[in-house]
């Protein structure tokens, strides 16, 4: 039975981050997860698993790896070894992990901002440089790589650089021809690539992913590739992510950082994953079909009633990036809107400098609640106007 998108899910009963951050009166449209139920399959999964009733140490199932792997040479010819995964709780943590193992305190990070706040807060949080690059932004509000500023940006120093692909929060789902530059600068300064590509499955008209690992051989051997079902299938909660890390020496020494420091994969997030990449197709071809009409839906609604805020449409994820700075807002936009609107979204300034002004909003909801979101948006701006 087709899964029903527009039906609306009481998060507060349980333990919701995104429904317990603010008060019942304010909409919660920020933190990237959707409030879709999981595909059936999924539950279902879950379910027999809860029934066996033993939960004790696990480890990722050999038909887990097969269907990643079978997966990977699917959508994007691909070819990895079942051994060339390694699972973990998260991605953060991978990019974390990785920032870690790969480098000494002092030297340098390269990160494309503005940009998940996680990533931007890498660096630092290894003792290392954050070699920053601001995004192009375009005349029509798109979001452009300038090669010639990543290659000044890039020291001798430079021993990572943290790609996010799809980008967010700007929504980009870079091409073949970018992500081959980015890769051609890499290798030339002998810069390791760690992408962050969790958004590969939520791509909209019809724009196609590329794993910048998938692009050559000699691209693969120096690439750590961070993938997971949580935000395509909504189970950010159940903590099972997988690095993509071909080449054998990175791959121990990556795998070497980890131990004893780092916690395996849920039992449960091990279930989840498997049911999601092996029977959730078409839960997910229905959510993307959703999601490209909440779009459409989201780009008339600003272009026609929200007085001076502005919006690239995005080419992957289900995240909008609201250039307010010519609106009639007093202050930080984020804190408008909360303030004004009861409506909770990302202040843009956590990505980065360059976010100062912008808001991220999450349009992964029923068609109603993201209509509420912005007719309250609309109010709040309205009144704003009429302020002498």
């Amino acid at each position: 039975m087709p899964h029903s998108f527009d039906e609306h899910i009481d998060r507060t009963r349980f333990e919701s981050i995104k429904w317990h951050r603010y008060g019942e009166d304010v909409l919660p449209m920020w933190v990237a997860d959707m409030d879709f139920q999981a595909p059936q399959p999924v539950i279902r999964a879950l379910e027999e698993r809860v029934e066996h009733g033993v939960f004790g140490y696990g480890r990722a199932p050999d038909q887990l790896r097969e269907v990643i792997v079978e997966r990977l040479e699917k959508l994007y010819d691909w070819h990895v070894s079942p051994e060339d995964l390694v699972f973990l709780p998260g991605v953060v943590p991978g990019f974390n992990l990785a920032c870690h193992a790969f480098t000494s305190p002092g030297e340098g990070v390269l990160i494309q901002t503005p940009v998940y706040r996680p990533i931007l807060k890498a660096p630092a949080d290894a003792g290392l440089t954050n070699d920053e690059m601001e995004l192009s932004r375009q005349p029509d509000g798109t979001y452009e790589v300038d090669f010639d500023l990543m290659e000044r940006t890039i020291t001798d120093r430079t021993r990572i650089f943290i790609l996010c692909n799809p980008h967010n929060p700007v929504g980009r789902v870079f091409r073949r021809d970018e992500l081959e530059q980015m890769a051609e600068l890499c290798l030339r300064h002998d810069v390791l690539i760690c992408s962050d590509e969790i958004h590969c499955d939520l791509l909209l008209d019809g724009h196609e992913h590329t794993p910048i690992a998938s692009l050559a051989p000699e691209v693969g051997e120096r690439a750590i590739t961070l993938m997971a079902p949580s935000k395509t299938y909504n189970i950010a909660g159940l903590k099972c992510s997988v690095a993509v890390v071909e080449n054998r020496e990175l791959r121990e020494t990556f795998c070497g950082t980890y131990r004893g420091l780092m916690p395996g994969v849920n039992v449960l997030g091990y279930t989840a994953a498997l049911a999601a990449y092996r029977d959730g197709g078409p839960w997910l071809d229905g959510v993307l079909r959703y999601l490209e009409k909440n779009c459409d839906f989201l780009l008339d609604y600003v272009e026609e009633e929200l007085t001076d805020v502005s919006m690239a449409r995005p080419e992957g994820t289900y995240l909008a990036w609201l250039d307010c700075r010519q609106a009639a807002v007093s202050g930080n936009p984020y804190d408008f809107f909360l303030e004004e609107a009861k409506v909770a979204l990302t202040d843009g300034a956590v990505f980065g400098r360059a976010g100062e002004g912008f808001v991220r909003l999450n349009f992964g909801c029923p068609r109603s609640m993201l209509s509420e979101a912005l007719e309250r948006m609309k109010g709040a701006l309205a009144l704003a106007h009429d302020q002498p």
